[in-house]
């Protein structure tokens, strides 16, 4: 009788998922600055009137709120995987898992409150 030797899948199975998310992320916030590089050389903004009148429409402030929620989804899913791959002691990890996420939500909401202030 052959016995085989089957392996047994353990985890969390995020692979393709993060590849996918990392990939995306990168495409938008590229998007992002290629589309802001454009704008900002069109207005060469050289003083605060012109800052504020770049950011002062909405389509600048979504498609920065994007960029936005696009970095710190990139961040997070890089952040977590190194977490998951060098912090062994589980308590430590998701210590730091939660400071991280905590650390990101609260860029994001002072960043929103920046971009419609």
């Amino acid at each position: 009788m052959v016995k085989r030797n089957d392996r047994i899948v353990t985890g969390a199975h995020y692979g393709i998922k993060d590849w996918l998310v990392q990939r995306v992320t990168a495409v938008l916030m590229t998007a992002y600055i290629i589309l802001f590089a454009v704008v900002v050389w069109i207005s060469s903004p050289l003083d605060q009137a012109k800052w504020v009148a770049i950011f002062g429409h909405q389509w600048m402030r979504i498609a920065s709120f994007l960029f936005l929620v696009s970095l710190m989804w990139h961040a997070w899913v890089g952040v977590r995987n190194v977490l998951m791959d060098y912090i062994k002691p589980v308590s430590v990890r998701l210590t730091l898992q939660i400071l991280v996420i905590v650390s990101l939500l609260v860029y994001l909401v002072w960043a929103v409150e920046i971009l419609w202030s």
